[in-house]
């Protein structure tokens, strides 16, 4: 949630952002209705029908059909399975072809799948902004031909704010043909535009807390007639892709976040917009040095490399300050390694390691980033100097 209500400044909403008050209204009330949604009994049928509505109401705000939704336990989970589903189905295709920059989500079941399974990894180049070198897609598709399993692609890199525009997509559709294509849509939905019937995908990931809603749930998107082989095997939920009790309070909280969002797409995007300038020219006068990385579609996320500091040391001085932001993912937070989205755009290991991601949201404002302009300057300073005080002793042991 925003400062105003924390004394904090929170720029960290691409790792998480506050449920909306109408989300956690739906949760905490069907928290309290007893019945499990797969009972044939009236409370279970009464549970069954706020499922299948939220279900229907995700479906016709994404662009795709009810039966295309099928509900998971996080946007890993369903990155997860779309990509070792489709990887083990399309048996024995050996080759997915990916990029560099994925989330840990997508690249981790990928080199899992090289790993274990046998899989073949081909990576399409990306631009310096992000961006998918489409001919080069082109290229490797006329190279492995029907020896290609997948296709997975971040349609809004989690990192660098850029997103698969509309145009971009047609071209990629015409590109890929028939072959199975997933998107990582996670940071999409509620910040791009995103319609999954139009992106010609064979499966996406979307989830809740992304967006306002609770932690917890999520969804692939995965389209009808399409087989692939379950993770997880049980009492046949989910079109026999997932089994186990639905979590039926999260996911009518998930459809409550989802309509707010889409309702809201417009206005929240022109003022997030109009934030992330606020912020990048307060930045800019304040370290004239910096630089930012990315295209900034989804303009929420903003990534900027403040040359000759540590992420580290900048992140805890602001931490410090009351103002939270990230070095990169969430979900590799803790772990002594550089950003492998901002090394795969081209930057050198010191910038990427000089650099911080401040991700956005409508709930933030002017007079926070004017806080936090405030005092750039001096805590990339203080940076700067804790940088410099290491490099006599890294020479010394080099």
């Amino acid at each position: 949630m925003s400062g105003a209500s924390t004394g904090r400044i929170y720029f960290d909403h691409a790792a998480t952002t506050a449920i909306s008050p109408r989300a956690l209204a739906v949760v905490a009330a069907e928290m309290a209705v007893l019945g499990n949604p797969s009972s044939l009994h009236h409370e279970g049928r009464k549970v069954r029908d706020l499922v299948e509505g939220a279900r229907e109401r995700i479906a016709l705000r994404i662009g795709a059909s009810p039966s295309e939704v099928i509900f998971t336990g996080s946007g890993t989970e369903a990155n997860n399975s779309a990509i070792k589903g489709l990887f083990w189905f399309r048996n024995p295709r050996k080759v997915i072809v990916t990029t560099a920059i994925e989330h840990h989500a997508v690249s981790d079941p990928i080199h899992w799948l090289v790993e274990h399974e046998g899989a073949i990894l081909r990576e399409v180049r990306v631009l310096d902004d992000g961006s998918i070198d489409i001919e080069h897609l082109a290229e490797i598709i006329r190279s492995e031909g029907d020896e290609i399993a997948l296709i997975s692609l971040i349609h809004t890199n989690n990192e660098l704010g850029t997103s698969i525009t509309a145009e971009e997509m047609g071209r990629i559709k015409v590109v890929i043909g028939d072959l199975p294509l997933h998107l990582d849509a996670v940071q999409s939905i509620g910040k791009v535009d995103f319609d999954f019937a139009a992106s010609g995908a064979t499966s996406a990931a979307i989830s809740a807390h992304k967006v306002g809603g609770p932690l917890g749930v999520a969804a692939l998107i995965l389209r009808r007639g399409v087989e692939i082989t379950p993770l997880l095997h049980g009492g046949g939920q989910e079109r026999d892709i997932r089994s186990g009790t639905l979590n039926a309070p999260g996911i009518a909280g998930f459809a409550t976040s989802i309509d707010e969002s889409f309702d809201e797409l417009q206005v929240r995007r022109v003022k997030v917009g109009r934030l992330r300038q606020r912020l990048i020219d307060g930045v800019k006068q304040a370290v004239p040095e910096m630089h930012v990385n990315g295209r900034g579609d989804a303009p929420g996320i903003i990534n900027i490399t403040f040359p000759e500091t540590e992420n580290e040391a900048s992140l805890l001085l602001l931490d410090a300050r009351g103002i939270s932001c990230s070095t990169g993912s969430a979900c590799s937070q803790g772990l002594a390694q550089p950003s492998h989205v901002l090394l795969g755009i081209g930057l050198s290991e010191s910038d990427v390691n000089a650099s911080l991601r401040f991700s956005l949201s409508h709930l933030n404002s002017e007079e926070e980033v004017d806080a936090f302009i405030s005092q750039i300057g001096e805590v990339v300073a203080g940076a700067k100097a804790a940088h410099q005080a290491k490099l006599p002793s890294v020479r010394a042991h080099s």
